[in-house]
């Protein structure tokens, strides 16, 4: 699915509860942030050996919260007319030219 694709699903869904009123700038901001912080919850007060562990065992768990960043995500960038793909390209672009490879 293209993210064109993603998007018009998204907002069909969003379209059909009539949830597009509360979809503001401000709030689909602190959604993602929001969301994003329950993504870091599933890690909270453990090192990196438990976390590798725990997310092998808590797939379907953390790929929840981290769907809902993402429909936040396309929402927001849908709601600034902001083509994500375009936008992810250029970016990271400009981190090839900021980072570029380095031989040893």
């Amino acid at each position: 699915m293209t993210f064109e694709e993603i998007t018009k699903k998204i907002q069909a869904f969003d379209e059909e509860r009539g949830w597009g009123r509360h979809h503001t700038p401000k709030n689909l901001a602190m959604s993602i942030a929001i969301e994003a912080a329950e993504v870091m919850e599933h890690f909270q007060w453990i090192n990196t050996e438990e976390a590798i562990s725990y997310a092998a065992h808590h797939k379907d768990e953390i790929g929840e919260e981290l769907a809902d960043v993402a429909l936040y995500l396309f929402c927001l960038a849908n709601t600034l007319g902001v083509s994500l793909d375009e936008a992810m390209i250029k970016k990271m672009e400009k981190n090839a030219k900021r980072f570029p490879v380095t031989k040893k």
